[in-house]
């Protein structure tokens, strides 16, 4: 436009914003392509209610893939326990209360293992019941160790050194048999 006068000279794109009482209304103009006035005039409550669903959603989802996780833990420990083996050493002890450990930890943390899905329209408790049910198997799984490794007292003689200790039910040996 020059100056001073309501011409527009030389431009090749350029938009008249005078006011014409001749000029259609803003609803007589179509949308341009891709956008519609419908999803533009949309309830906003409707929109928060749908991501605050899907969020819920998520959050329900994230919580059963926590939950899960202890099971993974539990099959590793498992496999390391039986390389460990079933004698007395270093290596098959510190499997062992490390498979104690573990859940121990686990099973004190469930709140704050759980805290970043809490909301009022997630249901925890499924999760919560299944993560503390995996940790107790694992926990359950080291006892077995211990048990096997001969280091749970399971006899009165292993608390009061004037009892006699327990009689062996069965033995087993090789070579030739002796009559």
């Amino acid at each position: 436009m020059e100056k001073g006068k309501g011409v527009m000279v030389g431009r090749r794109w350029a938009v008249d914003f005078t006011d014409n009482s001749t000029t259609p209304s803003s609803r007589d103009i179509p949308d341009p392509p891709g956008f519609t006035r419908a999803s533009h005039d949309q309830d906003d409550s409707t929109l928060s209610r749908q991501k605050k669903g899907a969020e819920a959603n998520w959050k329900v989802q994230k919580a059963w893939e926590v939950a899960q996780a202890p099971f993974k833990n539990l099959l590793m420990m498992g496999f390391m326990m039986w390389m460990a083996g079933s004698t007395v050493h270093l290596f098959s002890i510190g499997i062992t209360f490390s498979a104690l450990w573990q859940p121990i930890s686990a099973l004190q943390g469930v709140g704050k293992v759980f805290e970043p899905y809490k909301d009022s329209k997630v249901d925890l408790l499924g999760p919560k019941l299944l993560f503390i049910a995996l940790n107790l198997g694992g926990l359950a799984l080291g006892v077995w160790k211990l048990n096997t490794l001969g280091l749970l007292p399971t006899h009165a003689s292993d608390w009061v050194s004037s009892l006699s200790p327990a009689q062996e039910v069965e033995y087993s040996g090789g070579g030739i048999p002796l009559h």
